[in-house]
């Protein structure tokens, strides 16, 4: 099965699918443009979808990661940083603390700077903010952590929004957000 693309979705769609970025502040209405392409798994390509997005980039790609193990996304996230795309993650501080993978150390030696949010009980986002602002920009979200377990045992969704511009600019003020309160990763 591969990933479904829609040519349009709704701003009811994108309230559903994103909610609110903080507890205080009301969902915003954002008129739907743009594609929205999804995968389920097991079973569906929601891996190679994520990569793609992220071979799609061309200025940043900005990550916020509860569980990260998958060598393939890492990877795309490490050739993106060698094509001189600006790359950054923020992962749960938790869980790559008593994760036995080497994937996150991995990709802070590989020179993409990654943070630890530690202010939250789980920092359980599972966003992908690609070329914010850009007429062609994404945002990567869903269910699906970026694990192999996410791929190959897990029932999982994951949704790639493209071409709305407010919503990436969104998504992306939400990643700085976190960011103000993150710590470097070093390994």
């Amino acid at each position: 099965m591969s990933p479904h693309v829609l040519p349009r979705f709704t701003a009811v769609a994108l309230l559903l699918i994103c909610g609110s970025s903080h507890a205080a502040t009301p969902p915003v209405p954002n008129t739907g443009s743009g594609t929205v392409q999804y995968a389920f798994t097991p079973g569906g390509r929601a891996d190679a979808m994520i990569i793609a997005a992220i071979a799609s980039a061309r200025q940043q790609v900005l990550v916020q990661a509860y569980s990260f193990t998958h060598r393939r996304i890492a990877d795309a996230l490490v050739s993106a940083r060698h094509r001189g795309v600006d790359v950054a993650v923020i992962a749960d501080h938790d869980q790559t603390r008593s994760n036995t993978s080497t994937v996150i150390r991995d990709i802070t030696r590989s020179g993409v700077p990654v943070l630890l949010d530690s202010q939250h009980a789980a920092a359980h986002n599972k966003v992908i903010v690609i070329d914010a602002g850009d007429a062609d920009c994404a945002v990567v979200t869903g269910s699906f952590n970026f694990t192999y377990n996410a791929q190959h045992r897990n029932a999982e969704n994951a949704v790639v929004l493209r071409g709305n511009p407010p919503l990436c600019v969104a998504f992306r003020n939400n990643w700085l957000h976190h960011k103000a309160h993150s710590m470097p990763h070093h390994r």
